[in-house]
């Protein structure tokens, strides 16, 4: 099982393939996504990488998490996550995971917060059809009527679909392809929507419904910074990503 990625959602455009047909695509940038620790099975009772994402500013990051990045030889990241691996496939503590850890074709399974709505109503939350548009209905033509009987039940019950509050929700959509990477800019194109705001934090892992293609990199693709790699994963502190080497 190979590591995935911590990207950052740039927006949509389009591509054209070789048929002149033009595909939506999302872009994604890898923007120094790096290992910053290593979980392991002695020490953590699993097999992990904790990979961070962005420059934080250091008047912003604890004197504690300060001293992971520093035994990490990392500068201190942004977003912060940890993804599940192989015993065999952990990266060099340091690593920088490049945008062809991904191959054009193979499917992937991206995670996000979806976009927030605010308190919307039952027609825009749940596509409610509303009320009728006369006959005794007056003012609430979007309202979602009825919310339970009388005396039986007596009650409202858990989890009726009413109006709420709208968005902000972790979402994870599978099966996306991967229509281009670009490794000197760490972008990698998937075909359709991705979750989630322009600028938000994307997780993106292999496709768990669909088998891996055989050129994909095992157990990923990354470079390595000068020094990187030397500290050890026991004080490294929390989870790290898996890859193989560039």
């Amino acid at each position: 099982m190979r590591s995935g990625v911590i990207a950052q959602k740039v927006g949509m455009t389009r591509v054209f393939n070789d048929g002149g047909e033009h595909v939506p695509v999302t872009v994604l940038k890898l923007d120094g996504c790096q290992v910053v620790a290593h979980r392991t099975k002695e020490r953590n009772g699993y097999s992990a990488v904790q990979l961070g994402i962005g420059r934080a500013k250091v008047k912003n990051v604890s004197k504690a998490e300060r001293g992971r990045f520093a035994v990490a030889q990392v500068e201190p990241k942004l977003k912060l996550a940890e993804f599940r691996v192989a015993d065999d496939a952990l990266l060099p503590v340091g690593a920088e995971i490049t945008a062809d850890h991904f191959v054009v074709g193979q499917f992937v399974d991206v995670t996000g917060t979806s976009t927030g709505k605010g308190f919307a109503g039952p027609m825009k939350r749940w596509n409610f059809g509303g009320l009728r548009a006369t006959h005794g209905v007056s003012i609430s033509h979007r309202s979602h009527g009825s919310t339970g009987g009388r005396q039986d039940p007596g009650k409202t019950f858990k989890n009726k679909k009413m109006a709420g509050h709208m968005g902000c929700e972790r979402v994870t959509t599978l099966n996306l392809r991967v229509v281009q990477t670009d490794v000197e800019r760490g972008l990698i194109l998937v075909e359709g929507a991705v979750p989630g705001v322009a600028g938000g934090w994307i997780y993106v892992r292999d496709a768990v419904k669909k088998s891996l293609p055989t050129d994909v990199p095992q157990p990923g693709k990354y470079r390595l910074a000068e020094g990187a790699g030397e500290a050890p994963a026991a004080e490294a502190g929390a989870g790290s990503e898996t890859g193989a080497q560039a």
